[in-house]
């Protein structure tokens, strides 16, 4: 029997998910929304900067210009060590003696040159890894590897969360925001081990394409297309409300960062258990019939929060957390996997890249068109229509209709398309 000289390198692939995952926690969400809080950024704002990590995807394309740089072990482990560090220093924007405008502009060239550089790098690093893994299990594996990240984020943002609510309560914001900037640092040094050590498969010859002709190749092929179109519209809706609720936890409906950890604890488990499922259901069915599911229950989400308000908040955004959870148990993995399973091998860099770059910028662009409208409901004393509503119900609505076109999308047009090995 031959020996797998892939295996170490497949489990230092679920390591290397794991602590890119909680560096992920650490500049997002609730984390996200206390830095820009303490620097004086509105809501609106830090719900484009929340969507900065989707205009990040848009710099995917980059990927494409540069695939063919082999071995891309060397040049992707250097520009994650860069992403990274520039993600640690976001907590020392607080600490530096300059006006407000100042520090926001600081802030914002850091989040968004993080988000770009660790977007080059994505693509090929995917295809890096994931050529180790048999075609087979991909929805196994890639399960497995998100139920490492959830349960570890979990222990991770629970003992943040813990940490931070410590700090604050003795009035020392400044001591958290250092604890999680030195997590950022150390964590990236393990991330970067996590490369180093990894082993990269040669590339296969029929993997090489001249750029024009890579290119070109993608928007041929019609169904590849639909297929992205599925990540693009996907990012549409997701970007319509997520990035405004890292907000809503802190300031409306008044959570403490212990609360928001144990959210994303639960979060970790809910969606451990059914990653794994999910996984077994899209190997044996497909990855089309998997989304169709999760979309579903993503779209009871929405509607469950687009009736959260403080009174309820504890109890009925825990219930879209959970749901929250559920659905994205499958829809993250299939977002990858759809694309190996409709296009070609020598497609695949090219295709992941083109489905970032499409889905990110339209994710960013969303955000940036819902965001005038959440300014508007806040400064109107959080009336709409002549309604008392908060922002973040009207945009959850919006969410939800926006997802039913999604999924009559992929049932009259995605799910009818044959798989290659079909």
């Amino acid at each position: 029997m031959e020996k797998d000289i892939y295996k170490a390198s497949r489990f230092l692939y679920i390591l290397e998910a794991a602590f890119e995952y909680f560096i992920s926690i650490l500049v997002g969400g609730a984390y996200l929304a206390k830095v820009t809080s303490a620097i004086g950024v509105s809501d609106s704002l830090t719900g484009i900067l929340t969507a900065f990590v989707s205009l990040g995807c848009g710099f995917q394309m980059v990927a494409i210009f540069i695939a063919n740089k082999r071995p891309v072990k060397g040049w992707v482990s250097l520009l994650h060590i860069v992403n990274q560090t520039f993600f640690a220093l976001i907590y020392v924007v607080p600490f530096l003696h300059l006006t407000q405008a100042q520090k926001i502009v600081c802030f914002v060239i850091l989040l968004l040159l993080g988000h770009i550089i660790n977007n080059v790098v994505f693509s090929p690093k995917i295809n890096w890894f994931m050529s180790l893994v048999d075609d087979h299990k991909r929805g196994v594996f890639t399960a497995s590897k998100e139920m490492v990240s959830l349960i570890g984020g979990m222990v991770f943002s629970f003992a943040m969360g813990a940490v931070i609510d410590k700090f604050e309560a003795a009035g020392n914001v400044s001591g958290a925001f250092i604890v999680c900037g030195v997590s950022v640092f150390a964590l990236m040094l393990l991330h970067t081990a996590t490369l180093l050590f990894s082993k990269e498969k040669p590339s296969e010859i029929q993997e090489k394409l001249p750029l024009k002709k890579s290119v070109g190749e993608l928007f041929k092929d019609k169904n590849l297309l639909k297929i992205i179109l599925i990540s693009v519209l996907w990012n549409v809706v997701c970007y319509t409300a997520t990035p405004f609720y890292g907000t809503y936890q802190i300031k409306e409906l008044g959570f403490s960062m212990t609360f928001v950890s144990a959210l994303s604890a639960a979060y970790a488990v809910i969606r451990s258990a059914f990653s794994r499922p999910l996984g077994r259901f899209a190997d044996k069915y497909s990855f089309a019939k998997m989304l169709n599911i999760c979309f579903l229950i993503m779209l009871v989400a929405f509607i469950v929060n687009a009736f959260t308000v403080p009174s309820n908040g504890k109890v009925f955004f825990t219930v879209y957390y959970v749901l929250y959870a559920v659905a994205m148990a499958g829809i993250n993995s299939a977002a990858i996997n759809l694309i190996y399973d409709y296009a070609d091998k020598e497609k695949r860099v090219g295709a992941l890249a083109l489905k970032s770059t499409l889905a990110g910028f339209a994710g960013f662009f969303t955000t940036l068109a819902v965001s005038p409208l959440v300014s508007y409901i806040q400064e109107n004393g959080d009336t709409f229509l002549g309604l008392h509503v908060y922002a973040q119900q009207v945009v959850s609505v919006i969410a939800a209709v926006l997802l039913v076109g999604l999924l009559i999308y992929l049932n009259t047009v995605v799910r009818k398309i044959k798989k290659n090995n079909e």
